[in-house]
């Protein structure tokens, strides 16, 4: 999973290697700050003070390009650092899209619009803030810790003893927390995208809902929905309270545990009171990356949760894809032969058993039956929509295996049982299949519909909005 993580960023190496270097930088800088001030403090309280005015001048600008140089690496953090985490959302946004538009019937036929739709943006909004923030925040806290670690034993080693015991035991808890965690952002995942699909399904269903007057049916549903995801929520903000309340109250004791151990110490004479100083100073630096580190905990937590669930869509396999013998292939004649044919939605029930029938070229069929009868189903087989579990389908004595999907399916013409009109124009839907077609192709497929005269009616003729779903039309 990490791997997989990992391999977004690979179109951006630069972009996110220059990244983590300014982030070095930001580091470096904070680390050395201290320094300077220990260095400042030893420089005046030293004997032989001379050009006092003349060393606090060159102090200040060598201060001051640190900082100008600081301010560069977190301008570049902080902007194109986010741009990069845009870019892998919007890579991922992209092969999330496109993967659906690859997925077979049975995939739409198992799992609910509005949950796959929260998959497209939800989740990959918490993956944008974990891709960017991720890496940085892990460097970042590394360098500090270690580097204020260091600089903390190189002045007292006592008390940084003490203070790394308090620290393991901040490490401990929050890795046992952690793992409660990451079950309850999955479950919040889920729960949203139940509100989502609940919210979508009511409103495309609005005119029967408002025909039946079953607002408050709805109403109830949706409470069931949003309280559900209220309470994984909750659970959510409770863990999320004690993990930081406890981390926040462990690290008040690194200050404590500073303060009378480093007090003993300047009283035994053994540590410079102005060493304390500086001592607290590096605490302040050590204590931050933790701070980094835990809330990055949280923002990791969300984040891979919602990686996981892309990651599922991405590692789904379209069941029906173009064999390694399939071409692309235009029907001549258009003869259908459908040879002993069995087909089944679950891999239980068969649907179609044994079916075998001929269509020969230019004749006109029509399936009469009872619903459930299998009618559609027949329909459904010939441009693979589904694939049949046994028998074989022909055109023009060629196995619709061994047309290519596209080919296969720009050969047949379909008139869906529920006519589907995308929000645009009427022109746009016209068109739609056939993208290149001209105003005078739409014309007279218009006309051969017998709708020429009402769309010239309409204000906006051919170029009128039909709204979702076709909701402006008659």
């Amino acid at each position: 999973m990490i791997k997989k993580f990992i391999s977004y960023y690979k179109p951006y190496k630069k972009l996110f290697f220059f990244d983590m270097f300014c982030a070095l930088v930001i580091a470096a800088v904070d680390l050395a700050l201290p320094q300077v001030l220990r260095f400042l403090n030893r420089f005046l309280t030293a004997d032989n003070v001379t050009d006092i005015l003349k060393t606090l001048g060159l102090l200040g600008v060598f201060l001051l390009v640190l900082y100008i140089i600081r301010f560069g690496a977190q301008y570049y953090v902080t902007s194109w650092g986010h741009i990069m985490g845009a870019r892998i959302e919007s890579d991922m946004r992209q092969n999330l899209f496109y993967h659906y538009q690859r997925l077979s019937f049975s995939f739409y036929d198992r799992n609910n619009t509005g949950e796959m739709i929260s998959k497209l943006i939800n989740d990959l909004f918490d993956i944008s803030e974990l891709a960017h923030h991720g890496p940085e925040n892990l460097l970042l806290s590394i360098l500090k810790i270690i580097g204020s670690f260091l600089l903390l034993m190189f002045i007292n080693v006592p008390i940084t003893l003490i203070l790394l015991g308090i620290t393991i035991i901040m490490a401990i808890f929050s890795y046992v927390k952690n793992k409660k965690m990451r079950s309850i952002f999955t479950e919040n995942r889920k729960k949203i995208a139940s509100v989502n699909a609940r919210v979508q399904d009511s409103l495309l269903g609005i005119k029967v809902i408002k025909s039946f007057a079953n607002e408050e049916l709805e109403n109830h549903k949706f409470d069931v929905c949003n309280n559900e995801f209220f309470r994984t929520k909750s659970d959510s903000y409770k863990n999320m309270g004690s993990f930081h309340a406890v981390n926040s109250f462990l690290q008040g004791m690194l200050y404590i545990a500073a303060l009378i151990a480093g007090g003993y110490f300047v009283y035994k004479r053994t540590l410079d009171a102005a060493d304390l100083a500086i001592y607290f100073l590096y605490i302040g630096i050590f204590i931050s990356p933790i701070e980094m580190l835990i809330n990055f905990t949280e923002l990791f937590q969300r984040g891979f949760s919602g990686f996981r669930r892309y990651i599922e869509i991405i590692d789904t396999d379209p069941e029906i894809v173009d064999s390694k013998r399939s071409k692309d292939i235009t029907v001549q004649g258009g003869q259908i032969k459908y040879q002993n044919v069995y087909f089944s939605y679950n891999q239980n029930e068969l649907v179609l058993n044994d079916v075998t029938f001929d269509i020969e070229q230019g004749r006109t069929v029509a399936f009469v039956g009872p619903s459930g009868g299998g009618k559609t189903t027949i329909c459904s087989l010939l441009p693979r929509f589904y694939d049949i579990n046994g028998g074989k389908i022909t055109i023009d004595g060629v196995d619709i295996k061994d047309f290519k999907l596209k080919s296969l399916r720009n050969n047949i013409g379909v008139v869906q049982q529920d006519v589907y009109i995308f929000n645009g124009t009427i022109q746009d839907n016209i068109s739609y299949g056939d993208p290149n077609a001209d105003d005078r192709m739409i014309m007279e497929a218009a006309k051969k519909a017998n709708i020429h005269e009402f769309i010239m009616s309409l204000p906006d003729g051919y170029h009128t909005k039909v709204g979702e779903r076709g909701a402006r039309l008659s």
